[in-house]
């Protein structure tokens, strides 16, 4: 396949949207960690039933990649409860570093190489690998099938791709608006949700609204039918695991219409009115053979700049074609093209408040508590008003984005939370926060040399125990450039 340099392709995953999912990911793998914890032990114990069922249609799991792997959970149970050898590949590199409390908390002995790198740029070789897997992450892209290319592309003959928990387009629906979690429903929501009702009326997956708001667009596009097209057109063999909603007498009556209709009595009609997960192993063409080890990593890998092989000295991936270096961090590799890399990974720079890194507060200003938190979610609480400096790297325009959270303590007296921002003594941005939880603000800012930035945020609130004032906390601050920019 020809390869493609990564703003050549937008339209797939923008670089807005990578720099969102690089957010999210270090934030949502271990910033509450016993929620994070339960929630990886039930995604685990559910995929490892799918895969179970598929086993003897899948063979061999080594050498396997997880694409899309967080905190890489489920490349663990695939290491330890299946005995694999393989790769975590995330965007995300301080997501994958979690996986140190994950081998601390669960009593792990094996772990996969951790790759932080780009699923539509795959550092791997040509046919390479024996099993590929990828849960709740093709409808992160708005181009499911380039995906589909480079996964074909780094398989071995006879290979298989599972991807697991992708959200099927539901027919009967209204689409009149999107909804929130469960636990951020309004009490109207919750009991229609209970009866089985909300369904038909909300535009896509319960939910999905979060990673919007945080810039990761959704792909829920594809009815079970497209999923099927686009399966037979790339894989030789397949197997369908297909999870159609019952919930409540409003989905459940619908659920046995469908089956009853069915030509076969299957469950491919309901899923078609209901929507609904889908799970599929897809075989690509070829006879399988044996495969080496991971004794040697790196001769699995390609360079992401110019595709040649990668040499592994001194705990760094080195290219001696085009010298690209990826020393181990943490345990990680990233494998980023250079110039996403130094987009999505800028580290600690006067363009950039992250909570998380040493030598921020040299541009805090004033309003702000002692640091709080956890690794992938530091943050700091600030009164009714504080502020930063933020210095951009160049005249190039700019966009201010900042994540933050509101505690429900501070919707107490049921009125909204209100933030005003702004840069140089002008409004960047105002916003009311309806329901708890994490927030993201951005606007666009005029050029300057310098940036004064204000926040202003109501209502506050006192802790009885130190009698400290607060409104909400934020974990990242910084100057981005404008979305469809291609930078």
């Amino acid at each position: 396949m020809k390869f493609m340099p990564f703003s050549a392709s937008p339209d797939a995953q923008s670089l807005s949207v990578k720099r969102a999912e690089v957010e999210f990911h270090s934030f949502a793998s271990l910033g509450d960690p016993e929620r994070a914890m339960a929630a990886y032990l039930e995604e685990n114990r559910r995929r490892a039933g799918v895969l179970r069922e598929h086993l003897p249609f899948i063979g061999s799991l080594s050498p396997f990649l997880e694409i899309g792997a967080n905190a890489g959970h489920t490349s663990y149970m695939l290491a330890n409860e299946f005995g694999a050898q393989g790769f975590a590949l995330d965007l995300s590199a301080d997501a994958l570093r979690q996986g140190v409390a994950l081998m601390d908390r669960w009593g792990l002995t094996r772990a996969p190489v951790r790759i932080a790198a780009d699923a539509l740029q795959l550092p791997f070789r040509d046919g390479r690998l024996r099993f590929v897997m990828a849960c709740q992450t093709l409808s992160q892209f708005m181009d499911i099938e380039a995906v589909f290319l480079e996964v074909k592309r780094v398989l071995a003959p006879g290979g298989v791709f599972l991807f697991a928990e992708e959200p099927l387009r539901r027919l009967l629906s209204l689409r009149l608006y999107r909804c929130n979690y469960q636990e951020r429903m309004k009490p109207w929501e919750k009991r229609l949700f209970e009866w089985g009702l909300l369904g038909y009326l909300v535009r896509d997956v319960i939910g999905a609204e979060q990673e919007e708001s945080f810039g990761i667009r959704q792909n829920h596009s594809m009815y079970l039918n497209d999923w099927h097209r686009l399966v037979g057109k790339h894989f030789a063999g397949h197997r369908y695991h297909i999870v159609v909603p019952e919930r409540g007498w409003g989905e459940r009556a619908m659920k046995r219409l469908g089956v009853r209709l069915d030509p076969r009595r299957s469950l491919w009609r309901a899923a078609h009115l209901l929507g609904g997960a889908l799970a599929a192993s897809c075989k690509k063409d070829g006879q399988a053979s044996a495969l080496p080890g991971l004794d040697r990593f790196e001769d699995f890998l390609r360079c992401p700049d110019c595709h040649a092989d990668l040499g592994r000295q001194a705990g760094a991936l080195l290219c001696a074609s085009c010298g690209y270096r990826a020393p181990e961090e943490g345990g990680v590799f990233n494998l980023l093209p250079s110039a996403e890399r130094a987009a999505l990974y800028p580290g600690d720079c006067d363009a950039a408040i992250d909570f998380g890194l040493p030598g921020h507060e040299r541009r805090l200003i004033e309003g702000w508590y002692e640091q709080e938190g956890a690794f992938g979610n530091y943050y700091r609480w600030m009164g009714a008003r504080a502020a930063v400096r933020l210095l951009p790297a160049d005249g190039a325009p700019r966009n201010l984005r900042l994540r933050g959270y509101a505690p429900e303590i501070a919707f107490r007296l049921g009125k909204p939370v209100r933030i005003q921002v702004a840069a140089n003594g002008r409004r960047a941005v105002s916003r009311k926060l309806h329901r708890p939880g994490l927030f993201i603000l951005e606007a666009g800012l005029e050029e300057a040399a310098e940036y004064h930035i204000e926040i202003a945020a109501s209502p506050t609130w006192t802790v009885p125990e130190d009698g400290r004032v607060l409104s909400v906390n934020f974990s990242m601050i910084q100057l981005i450039p404008p979305r469809g920019s291609g930078r």
